[in-house]
């Protein structure tokens, strides 16, 4: 391999605000470099600096080994640069052939070939294993094919380096290993991949080496095999891992809520548990263990077939999400941008929503309660926003998450269930979140947090329960369990 891309001494301030301070990068033929750090930490900005829409304030940027100086995007296009945004930058109106070619359609005396660029295209998809036809509107495609044309339209420039922003942010698994295969075939094509990316178990999968950036400076870059998810969190947070997960609250001996041989028809299947008073209970388990599908039908999401609930020694009836919520019980669902958010209305509307239905429906509504509801969990979630009223799709993906939170908290829950709660979120956040969840614990909430993560359930967690094939396998205490013991129950067979 040779060295594509190298940046060094990278420093750039806005109104006398250091935004990057010396940093480097450096980027091989055929390589997958991820790109880490926390929200605020610097990326964007040295992304939009190697992109032509910044320019730096000192530094330099070497191309094949010779410096070059990018001060528009046409520059940096010029240069082989492509950057494939998080949201989409084509028309979903027009054709995948138009959208290849645009704004560099094949001309011959001021005709447009398009005969030349629809077998063009054909070829580039065929490239990508994409059965398509080059005249069919874009936005009818799945975001994951709607990546790999973009990908294709970078190449159709002569793009060498391209820098991929999130781009398994909306992808189910099989759409995120679609993309992963079109990655590798870039590689074999000797095209420089830098990856941003929250998952960082999506490194281990596609990346070769890895920059970890925090406030604005270079702290250090790796290879991926040799280091530990655990490292990288300690060099993007600046703290042990130990700090990193935050448990200080005790849980009472107060058993609040019980269920009882649970079932739904389909994916739980006699699922018992109690949850105490002030405790974070965990749920683990392999995809399709049946986790999400438990708490849905306790929530009222779906119905049981077959069981029993019970909330302070009484018997509970749930038939519908109404009755959940009538009996203090909240649900923050596993994916917030379809089950959660209200994408075109404003943080206010989303953070209130619930708890506003309520004063509706007992005629006490007014806005000043309104506007105390959202200052006060908008300072209680220490969530980062310009105003209540802009559009919560503005905000980063932590800040959504502790808005959707803050909705269930303002209903004053007495068992808050939390899927997937830091999800997409940067390391930041997820600190943030953790430190929320245990708060609540010392307020006397009972909390269910359903992760995928081990480190996560492991660190934060009182007890912890362990599902496979819709089963209950075991429920370990805090003291005993760890990944081995885990996984051991989760792949246990019935």
């Amino acid at each position: 391999m040779s060295t594509l891309l190298e940046m060094k001494g990278i420093c750039k301030s806005f109104n006398g605000v250091p935004a990057l301070r010396d940093v480097q990068l450096t980027l091989e033929s055929g390589e997958v470099h991820a790109l880490l750090g926390e929200n605020g930490a610097g990326k964007s900005t040295l992304i939009k600096i190697l992109g032509g829409i910044y320019s730096k304030d000192s530094g330099e940027v070497y191309i094949d080994g010779k410096q070059v100086e990018i001060t528009n995007v046409k520059e940096a296009r010029a240069n082989g640069i492509s950057i494939i945004h998080q949201e989409l930058m084509m028309l979903p109106q027009m054709s995948i052939y138009e959208n290849v070619f645009l704004g560099q359609e094949y001309k011959n005396n001021g005709f447009v070939k398009r005969n030349e660029m629809i077998q063009k295209t054909q070829e580039m998809l065929e490239f990508f294993s994409l059965d398509l036809d080059p005249r069919e509107k874009l936005g009818r495609l799945p975001i994951a094919q709607q990546q790999i044309i973009e990908i294709i339209r970078a190449i159709s420039f002569g793009a060498r380096i391209i820098v991929m922003d999130e781009p398994t942010s909306s992808l189910s698994d099989k759409e995120v290993e679609f993309l992963f295969n079109a990655i590798r075939r870039l590689k074999k094509q000797n095209v420089g991949i830098i990856y941003i990316s929250h998952r960082m178990s999506e490194l281990d999968e596609i990346a070769d080496r890895v920059t970890v950036m925090r406030d604005g400076g270079y702290v250090s870059t790796e290879i991926v095999k040799e280091v530990t998810r655990e490292q990288l969190i300690t060099k993007m947070v600046g703290r042990t891992l130990g700090d990193y997960y935050i448990h200080t609250h005790t849980p009472s001996d107060e058993v609040v809520f019980k269920v009882n041989d649970y079932s739904d028809g389909n994916m739980v299947h006699n699922a018992s548990f109690e949850l105490k008073k002030g405790e974070v209970l965990g749920f683990a388990g392999l995809v399709g263990a049946g986790r999400s599908e438990l708490m849905n039908a306790v929530f009222g999401v779906s119905k049981k077939t077959s069981g029993s609930l019970e909330m302070d020694g009484k018997p509970l009836e749930i038939h519908g999400v109404k009755d959940a919520m009538k009996a203090g019980i909240a649900l923050v669902p596993e994916d917030r941008k379809f089950e959660a958010l209200y994408p075109d209305q404003s943080v206010r509307y989303n953070m209130t929503i619930e708890v506003m239905n309520k004063f509706l429906k007992a005629g006490s509504y007014n806005k000043k309660t309104e506007k105390s509801i959202v200052d006060e969990y908008v300072e209680k979630m220490s969530v980062k926003l310009a105003s209540p009223e802009q559009k919560i799709v503005r905000l980063s993906g932590g800040n959504q998450q502790k808005v959707i939170i803050g909705r269930w908290l303002a209903t004053d829950p007495k068992i808050l269930i939390l899927d997937e709660p830091t999800r997409g979120v940067d390391v930041g956040a997820k600190m943030e979140i953790y430190d929320i969840i245990d708060n609540l614990a010392k307020e006397g909430v009972s909390i269910i947090v359903v992760s995928s993560e081990l480190p996560e359930v492991l660190g934060i967690c009182d007890r912890i329960v362990v599902m496979g094939e819709g089963k209950i396998r075991g429920i370990l205490d805090r003291e005993e369990a760890n990944q081995e013991k885990i996984m051991s129950l989760a792949t246990t067979e019935s």
